[in-house]
């Protein structure tokens, strides 16, 4: 926790230093209250008859209980900014974090756990310092002056406050020792609980057609069930020591005052004594009486101080947890380090050179010894059998990840001494899976940084070659109509021709396409490709594709084999010398098929 805090602002730092003084000067008006009492008391006892002397102890206690309330409120105010400005600053910095890790780390933190975290456990931080600038500066200081009050009034009430101490220190390790691990479930099962939700939203559809409405709700019980009976664990911990705490505080009470009467009691006045001593035995026991009353005071400020503590180490526990989980996300290691270069001599190169990745906790390579090169306006093609690792070279190719082996020249530079800029307006990546944003067409299509230089001309351009204008000009407000989160209002081609004007807006010199022509129909996938060598020929295109009909037309085809390659060359090379090229193009066309095409 000191390592999210050592983030702290110099201005909350600032304003903190301020809540402790006030702090001190809220104990202060605090703990001058029981002395007004007592004077209060003595005056009472002594018959005082001038009605100003108790006005005046009166007013005393009513400016000091006002000037208390005040700071009070000062302190609460000052608080909740502090906790509300670091959270602020927390959760931005988790969330570029994220945004910065590599999918080899992302891979580490689930979706549901990272959004928990992003939330739920920064909440808990931002609770601990709100109610910790107001109880735990307040509680200790506190504490300690209201005992320095009381020491050496009378060892008898000391003692009765001590053993209270005990009691409640006890009772605090208790609770910690049984809380502290059923904290850390809580946090785990509320992923649990979000990861079921995300999936059954994200998955509605399929678990419709299956009809597993009930099956995933079983699921989804089961997780929110074990959440329930945990947090109902820690919530009757906290509500079995309330109690203890109220009967602590009655007890002291009530001791105090039969220990003090008894101490009371104990000052013999003399029947048979003069005046004087008569008179000095009744003063001495209004004293010891007033002094009873405010050690009363005292003590019940004493265990309120450490019931304050209880509540703070109650809360403390979780946010620990939550500080935890917060701090992996922030220290994870960024395997895709930043480079230097923005520019090259060369335009639209691209070469592998020996390349092998491994992912983090593999035992093999998923690529090995990968070699080829294409240079400005070539079309290079991958094709294989599922798994074989085309998708994973795609990201490698865009730098999703980093080789484990070898080099990747971009430019006729190493990809990795590139500056993420450089890099990203040089490389246009269209994903398997086409992922839009909760903006209007025009939005997603000049979507990131840059896009301040993509004109209306760009994106009109971008949509016509993606074979996108016929279905966004029929939709009510043509370019500024409203996609809706993850382009649920769009259907699959929909989408991933929207993906595809995205990328070729920012006329990147290499375009790579990660199976993106999947979702098209067979027409529009050949005039998509068409207009693509129509209208940027000087664009390098690494495409992934299933399908022979996509790439056939590609100046080189590389086919992978359990992550290696088998051939290269062109259609006709392939099919007459690399059996694995031609086992795919039998299983998707007849040989009659294959002649008449050629």
């Amino acid at each position: 926790m000191l390592h999210i805090f050592s983030n702290m602002k110099a201005k909350d730092r600032y304003l903190a230093l301020v809540c402790l003084l006030l702090v001190c000067g809220q104990v202060y008006f605090d703990l001058r209250l029981p002395d007004y009492t007592a004077e209060i008391t003595v005056l009472i006892s002594s018959e005082v008859t001038e009605l100003s002397q108790y006005f005046s102890a009166g007013g005393k206690m009513l400016g000091c209980a006002l000037c208390s309330a005040l700071l009070t409120v000062v302190v609460g105010y000052l608080a909740a900014m502090i906790a509300a400005d670091f959270s602020f600053d927390v959760r931005a910095k988790v969330f570029n974090k994220v945004t910065s890790l590599g999918s080899g780390e992302i891979r580490k933190f689930s979706t549901a756990s990272l959004i928990t975290r992003t939330t739920n456990d920064i909440t808990q931080i931002q609770m601990i310092i709100s109610m910790g600038l107001q109880m735990l500066l307040r509680a200790p200081i506190m504490a300690i002056w209201a005992i320095i009050k009381i020491v050496g009034k009378s060892w008898q009430l000391s003692t009765v406050v001590a053993s209270a101490v005990v009691i409640v220190v006890g009772s605090l390790i208790v609770l910690l020792a049984v809380m502290i691990p059923k904290f850390r479930i809580v946090q785990k099962q509320i992923d649990d609980v979000n990861r079921l939700t995300d999936e059954n939203l994200t998955g509605i559809r399929v678990i419709r057609a299956f009809n597993a409405e009930k099956y995933q709700e079983d699921k989804f019980d089961t997780a929110n069930d074990n959440l329930m009976r945990t947090q109902l664990f820690t919530g009757r911990g906290m509500a079995f020591l309330s109690p203890i705490m109220m009967f602590v505080q009655s007890a002291v009470t009530v001791v105090i005052y039969y220990v003090g009467a008894t101490l009371v009691n104990a000052i013999e006045i003399p029947l048979t004594g003069t005046a004087v001593e008569m008179m000095a035995a009744v003063s001495d026991r209004a004293t010891l009486f007033g002094d009873v009353v405010s050690f009363s005071s005292y003590a019940m400020y004493v265990i309120m101080s450490f019931v304050m503590l209880l509540m703070i180490f109650m809360l403390l526990p979780r946010a620990q947890v939550s500080a935890s989980r917060i701090n992996e996300v922030l220290d994870a290691d960024v395997a895709v380090q930043e480079g230097t270069e923005t520019d090259s001599g060369e335009t639209g190169s691209i070469e592998f050179r020996d390349v092998s990745f491994r992912y983090p906790d593999a035992s093999e390579d998923c690529l090995k010894h990968i070699s080829f090169s294409a240079k400005r306006g070539e079309t290079v093609a991958f094709i294989g059998a599922t798994g074989t690792g085309k998708s994973t070279l795609a990201g490698l190719a865009a730098r999703l990840y980093d080789a484990t082996g070898g080099t990747i020249l971009l430019d006729g530079k190493e990809i990795s001494h590139y500056s993420f800029d450089a890099l990203y307006s040089k490389v246009g990546l269209v994903a398997q899976k086409a992922t839009l944003f909760a903006d209007t067409v025009h939005g997603n299509v000049t979507f990131g940084k840059g896009a301040q230089q993509i004109t209306d001309e760009d994106v009109e351009n971008a949509l016509s070659i993606a074979q996108a204008t016929d279905f966004v000009q029929a939709m009510e407000d043509g370019v500024d109509s409203r996609i809706s989160q993850s382009g649920t209002n769009l259907s699959g081609g929909q989408k991933q021709r929207l993906s595809i004007a995205r990328a070729i807006a920012r006329k990147p010199e290499i375009l790579i396409f990660d199976d993106a022509f999947s979702a098209l129909d067979y027409k529009t996938d050949r005039i998509l490709r068409q207009r693509l060598k129509e209208d940027l020929g000087d664009t390098t295109c690494l495409i992934v594709a299933q399908r022979i009909g996509t790439i056939r037309n590609a100046d080189r085809i590389v086919v992978l084999d359990d992550g290696v390659v088998a051939g290269i060359g062109t259609h006709e090379e392939l099919m007459r010398n690399c059996p694995a090229y031609q086992q795919i193009a039998l299983s998707q066309l007849s040989e009659e098929e294959l002649a008449a095409n050629a």
